[in-house]
């Protein structure tokens, strides 16, 4: 092989493409995969594409590749051309390209660099075992290899089954990663790998190289884990006198424990975040700092400023953690940072998708005030459900020992709530604002003596009367969005609950 082999150019700016199966759930691997394409492509003014790789006809379904669709486009990361979109390089779905690969498979059985295999799966697993007690490595004998053209045309007409290998070259092969330098691997420790069941059925490695080349794609980035798959790749670009793309292989990213992301970790499909209530801008700051750095400290960043920013001299080698907690403090800072009318939007959206009884039961402006006065004191939308459901609850339980405060004593907490009843009583309701009623209460608290030295004695047994909670947010706030009546029968029901 020459060292410095042709390479795909584009006049155009590059071409890249993300290509998933649709085999499973969009995840968060594929999603950072995408981002990564997404923003070298507008970085350099070229094109993303989307090839969904669905020759799995077992495996793939169409919920799943509609899932696909639906994360990459809630996170803003629009195709150029795809399965949805016309392109000149199309079609885009690679089910719908089967025939372009038997012209190719048959190209490279015509020219003798593949051939037809007989040997049963069993077969296979003998040779193997042979071969390693031999102290070799185990791979597929070439057996096979051979058979006349004729011997396997009456296997064929017999109805014997096959799969189509390519004759591996017994040499070296190296490639230069944009990210992890020079790599060389040993064709001869590889063996002649199937890439075809039959003429109906391509494999991976051979119809990603047929797509790659006809789709004019310049840069293949993706997950390290399709290193080992790379060899395989350049020997059949080689034996179709097909120009190199050039290689970016990200780095993995891990769990906690550095091992490979898993479920066990609580690694999900990207569209069950959106279901939990983070945002679109949290993810992709959050994505794009997996295996990527800035060259400041800088974390906060828009898509338009990755755009700008972005680079594959700033990809790391070594594997990326995946921390919960930092992706939940991006979610806490944008849902602070994006203006509260249009995380209001946001949220009714979240609710018509996730949560669509609470607009029939309660009115927009009530669950907006919720959402307002709990924002601080959440990371998504689906907390405001955990620590905020003394809102939707009628009936509050909770030990009446949490009603007192610190070292004060039933007596005392029975006081502050019927001095808190008869002052809020008193307060008309349309004057029950929060600010109305904290500067009532300050001014009540100031005058009286037994709680001017210590608020607590008064505003403590006030909010878990009102909530249940040891932590909610102020009193005041919550009183104005349950309104008098209820507030009122809350605080009855806390002085019912010390009598008892």
């Amino acid at each position: 092989m020459a060292d410095d082999p042709k390479t795909t150019q584009s006049l155009f700016g590059p071409r890249v493409r993300i290509a998933p199966s649709p085999t499973g759930w969009l995840h968060i691997g594929t999603a950072r995969t995408a981002l990564f394409n997404f923003l070298f492509a507008r970085k350099n003014g070229g094109k993303f594409i989307l090839r969904i790789e669905d020759t799995d006809k077992e495996r793939s379904k169409k919920e799943y590749e509609e899932n696909i669709l639906e994360g990459l486009k809630w996170l803003n990361l629009y195709w150029d051309e795809g399965p949805d979109i016309s392109g000149p390089y199309g079609p885009y779905r690679q089910s719908e390209r089967i025939e372009i690969y038997k012209e190719y498979l048959l190209k490279l059985l015509k020219e003798e660099k593949a051939y037809y295999c007989f040997c049963s799966p069993e077969e296979i697993e003998a040779q193997k075992k042979d071969m390693a007690l031999r102290g070799l490595t185990p791979i597929y004998s070439g057996k096979c290899r051979s058979l006349s053209k004729k011997e396997a045309e009456e296997k064929i007409q017999r109805g014997e089954k096959y799969v189509i290998r390519i004759k591996m070259p017994q040499k070296k092969i190296k490639f230069k990663d944009l990210i992890r330098g020079e790599i060389e691997f040993d064709l001869s420790l590889i063996g002649d790998i199937v890439i075809a069941k039959s003429l109906e059925e391509p494999l991976y490695n051979f119809t990603v190289v047929i797509d790659d080349y006809l789709m004019k794609i310049t840069h293949i980035i993706r997950g390290d884990d399709h290193i080992s798959n790379t060899p395989k790749q350049l020997v059949l670009q080689e034996m179709l006198n097909f120009e190199r793309p050039l290689y970016a292989h990200l780095p993995m990213i891990l769990g906690p424990d550095r091992s490979k992301l898993s479920k066990r970790h609580g690694e999900m499909a990207l569209t069950e975040y959106k279901k939990l209530g983070y945002l679109k801008e949290a993810m992709i700051n959050f994505l794009v700092l997996l295996g990527w750095h800035p060259s400041s400290d800088e974390e906060i960043f828009s898509l338009e400023e990755l755009i700008e920013k972005f680079s594959l001299e700033r990809v790391q080698k070594s594997g990326a953690v995946f921390n919960h907690l930092k992706l939940d403090w991006f979610n806490s800072f944008y849902l602070k940072k994006i203006p509260f009318e249009e995380i209001k939007e946001r949220f009714f959206d979240y609710l018509r998708e996730n949560k669509s009884e609470l607009l029939k039961n309660y009115s927009k402006d009530y669950l907006a005030g919720i959402l307002k006065i709990e924002i601080p004191r959440i990371n998504k939308f689906s907390d405001l459900f955990h620590i905020s459901k003394f809102f939707f609850e009628e009936e509050l339980n909770y030990p009446k020992e949490l009603l007192i405060w610190k070292d004060s004593s039933l007596e005392h907490t029975l006081k502050a709530l019927e001095d808190a009843l008869k002052l809020l009583n008193e307060i008309e309701e349309k004057d029950f604002t929060a600010l109305n009623l904290q500067t009532k209460i300050m001014i009540f608290i100031e005058e009286n003596s037994f709680y001017k030295n210590d608020r607590g004695k008064f505003l403590w047994p006030l909010r878990v009367a009102l909530t249940g909670e040891k932590f909610s947010p102020p009193p005041f706030e919550v009183m104005e969005l349950l309104g008098k009546e209820k507030t009122l029968l809350r605080i009855k029901k806390a002085i019912n609950l010390i009598k008892i």
